[in-house]
């Protein structure tokens, strides 16, 4: 009995102990800060540096944040354009929290500081998207190839429509909010590190109307393109005609060439053979031509006189 007497007032001073020393000590983790407080008031500087801390129990408070970049998502909001064409934009940022303790201070939570982040963005997009034409939130650039600038030619060579040019374009506005807020959120102690248009949806008024355009657009270009490679095909063809021609031509001039340069050798041998037997040679030449004109079937109608029958008839001679 005198021992459970002892061991009563010894278990109750162990827990008072461990709920004490649970209380002093407190661990930083390497993502995170922390803010102590005291009474509900912000004592001395934000902890950045993980490890194992101290603090007064039951009186000091810890507040954890997060030491790495954060998202937000914005939902999608229906904004009107300078040209008055309506449009669904959906937002999407990147921040963290750059001073812990103006941050505690401003919002106090990761998730009010999610909802003063749909404040302060959605109206920076909205400010910006409404002055700026809705061609310049689409487009980042005028680049169509390289045709975007120009004024294309109808069939009837009258200059039609220019197709419409950009003068800001989507990459800069996208920047343009990201500045506006970087200007506003600092007080809060956070740092917006980005920000972009995530999507862009056109209400059911204007979608028809735009795809409509887009797609008379991307037909004047390739209308264009058909064009210019029709003419560029049908000079590609005159100069390969004319390269052939040419060609055709010189091989012909050389063909004749050689042709000339075979009959006159061939002339002057057969003028050679004919000098060194000329009655051989005039023998050998009706020769061939009994062989070029008669056949099986053929008559010959001869004069006495004439060459043709001139060996023939020596021919009969000899054989009597």
């Amino acid at each position: 009995m005198k021992t459970k007497t002892v061991l009563i007032p010894l278990i109750v001073i162990a827990v008072v102990g461990v709920l004490v020393m649970s209380g002093v000590f407190y661990t930083v983790h390497e993502g995170e800060q922390i803010v102590i407080t005291e009474f509900g008031r912000p004592i001395g500087q934000p902890i950045i540096t993980a490890g194992l801390k101290v603090k007064t129990p039951f009186i000091q408070q810890v507040h954890r944040f997060e030491k790495r970049v954060l998202e937000w998502d914005g939902s999608a909001n229906q904004i009107p354009t300078k040209d008055k064409r309506f449009i669904w934009l959906d937002t999407t940022a990147r921040w963290r929290i750059k001073d812990a303790l103006k941050f505690y201070q401003a919002l106090g939570t990761e998730q009010f500081a999610q909802s003063r982040l749909d404040d302060i963005i959605d109206s920076a997009a909205r400010d910006l998207v409404t002055a700026q034409l809705l061609i310049e939130v689409v487009r980042d650039s005028n680049r169509v190839l390289s045709l975007d600038l120009e004024v294309l030619e109808d069939e009837e060579g009258q200059s039609s429509e220019p197709l419409e040019e950009i003068q800001i374009g989507r990459e800069r506005i996208t920047r343009m909010i990201l500045e506006k807020v970087q200007a506003t959120v600092p007080q809060f102690g956070i740092e917006l590190v980005d920000v972009q248009i995530k999507r862009i949806n056109y209400v059911d008024e204007v979608r028809k109307k735009v795809f409509d355009q887009m797609i008379s657009e991307r037909q004047r270009i390739s209308e264009k393109y058909k064009s210019e490679g029709a003419g560029e095909a049908a000079d590609i063809m005159g100069q390969k005609q004319k390269e052939l021609e040419r060609i055709q031509s010189e091989a012909y001039k050389e063909a004749e060439q050689l042709k000339g340069d075979a009959d006159a050798e061939a002339i002057q041998i057969y003028a050679e053979a004919h000098g060194q037997d000329p009655e051989f040679y005039a023998f050998l030449q009706t020769l061939e031509t009994y062989r070029q004109t008669t056949n099986e079937s053929t008559k010959l109608i001869l004069t006495t006189d004439s060459d043709l029958y001139r060996y023939l008839k020596s021919s009969e001679v000899r054989r009597r």
